[in-house]
């Protein structure tokens, strides 16, 4: 992990099972199966559920700010708490969460990922536990959402009229072609047109991991988007349906190739793909 831009926004196993008493490090389990948690954990992990504990309830939106501190409260999470997130398919929604927690401030040099998540503790037959972890509430400040790592839909408008800027979309072949509204078996999060933005690259999100569940070397990560013309002398900005599966190329291209200028576009395709007079291609 040594070649990575910041080696230090990335553990291992071994790093986490050798730190499993620490009370300055908190480990955060956030699955695209939210059943998961339940069925086996890291001992000591808190749960943070991406749709009921990240999500707005009525808003297309994240949760408010005074929300985020409650859940942060809840976890038992403090402002100068070591956050390490882990989860199934390749940390996929480990980034999410993330990304929503250096949106609101939590201080990056506290911000780490386990390499290889749930399928590489699981192959390496470490134990989990059913017993829910116990914590004390905390008081928690977060701070204002910072909009330098987040895109909303009028700048990816600019961006197309004007050019200049790499669009990276993250989702499969088909749905970057409109063959699929939306990601296979995910009909509920679909839009009513199909295609991608123009002048999008069609990288899929995983192909950035290796068959463990682990990152690939920086070496090959560069080759992966440089090869495509998304180079870090221009901002970049990743989208697939709902924001999730491009979080984790955010992760990729900010912190472990260190482009210094990515940005997520949560609205993704669900919103693209509705809105109305905006330019799509097939």
């Amino acid at each position: 992990m040594a070649d990575y831009a910041h080696p230090e926004m990335l553990v291992s196993t071994e790093w986490v099972a050798a730190h499993l008493n620490d009370p300055s490090i908190r480990i955060i389990e956030s699955d695209e199966d939210v059943l998961l948690y339940e069925l086996g954990h890291i001992v000591g992990a808190v749960k943070v559920d991406w749709h009921t504990d990240l999500q707005d309830p009525y808003r297309r939106d994240f949760v408010s700010r005074e929300d985020f501190e409650k859940l942060c409260s809840s976890r038992g999470i403090h402002n100068d708490t070591t956050l390490v997130f882990y989860g199934d398919k390749n940390n996929w929604y480990a980034t999410y969460s993330l990304w929503l927690f250096r949106y609101y401030g939590h201080a990056e040099s506290r911000l780490k990922v386990m390499n290889g998540g749930r399928q590489k503790w699981e192959a390496e037959g470490r134990p989990y536990t059913r017993e829910v972890s116990s914590v004390t509430p905390t008081t928690y400040h977060a701070k204002e959402p910072d909009d330098s790592i987040r895109a909303f839909r009028d700048e990816v408008l600019a961006t197309v009229q004007r050019r200049g800027t790499n669009i990276v979309d993250v989702r499969s072949p088909d749905e970057y072609s409109g063959k699929l509204l939306h990601m296979a078996n995910y009909p509920q999060e679909g839009a009513q047109r199909g295609g991608h933005v123009p002048g999008a690259q069609n990288i899929p999100w995983a192909t950035a991991a290796n068959p463990d569940g682990t990152f690939k070397s920086a070496d090959e990560l560069r080759s992966i988007y440089e090869s495509r013309g998304i180079r870090p002398d221009e901002r970049t900005i990743a989208y697939c349906r709902i924001g999730e599966r491009s979080s984790h190329t955010w992760f990729v291209l900010h912190y472990l190739l260190g482009y210094p200028d990515v940005k997520n576009y949560d609205g993704s395709w669900t919103e693209w793909g509705s809105l109305v007079n905006v330019p799509i291609e097939r």
